[in-house]
């Protein structure tokens, strides 16, 4: 791939990474509510989620979207029914000051970040649009997806640690109870705000 190409692909795809959304959401109030270390596993899910994605994508499985709009319908239902429930596990979380050496936790685990990945269709569409859009032919075709692979994480990694830092610098005002159940309350409403970005395409 070209320096070209490559820079037109890591500032569409930071672009998708950076901007509010489910994800973020989750990092920040994650973050905020039980320290930077402990929300670690809940970014390293999402990256996961999303890799496995470009790579359904770039081999074909995400196309049954593309042929089958049925499906598409349910992963939106199924998707937003996801977020909504996260939104409530946010907004209602039980107050507790923070402690960021403390090893139980009740933050979203990894494995419902990378679950949340294969719920939401825009990231079906963002996997099918990278790999549609700057995927090279014939031989070229594996070497420009892991460029996009090493793009896509590269993305997400900095997308996240932006939202973590943040989570972190609100964290340190959630010293009372009134502070945390307000914040956590914002956090929830914001998640459940972006399901009608999922019905939006």
């Amino acid at each position: 791939m070209s320096l070209g190409l490559i820079f037109s692909l890591f500032t569409f795809l930071f672009i998708a990474a950076v901007t509010p959304g489910p994800n973020n959401m989750l990092l920040t109030s994650g973050t905020a509510n039980y320290g930077f270390r402990r929300s670690v596993p809940l970014l390293l899910g999402i990256m996961l989620g999303m890799q496995s994605i470009l790579y359904f994508s770039a081999f074909g499985v995400a196309a049954l979207l593309l042929l089958y709009p049925a499906l598409h319908t349910v992963m939106k239902v199924a998707g937003s029914l996801y977020l909504l429930w996260l939104a409530w596990k946010t907004a209602t979380a039980s107050y507790s000051p923070l402690k960021t050496d403390s090893t139980a936790s009740r933050n979203v685990k990894w494995y419902q970040g990378g679950l949340l990945q294969f719920l939401n269709p825009k990231a079906w569409m963002m996997g099918l649009g990278a790999v549609g859009s700057y995927s090279l032919p014939g031989e070229l075709f594996i070497q420009s997806i892991i460029v996009m692979s090493i793009t896509v994480f590269t993305v997400n990694l900095i997308a996240g640690l932006i939202w973590m830092a943040g989570g972190s610098l609100i964290g340190y005002f959630l010293r009372s109870r009134r502070a945390w159940f307000i914040f956590n309350l914002v956090m929830g409403l914001l998640t459940a705000a972006c399901v009608p970005l999922i019905w939006l395409e």
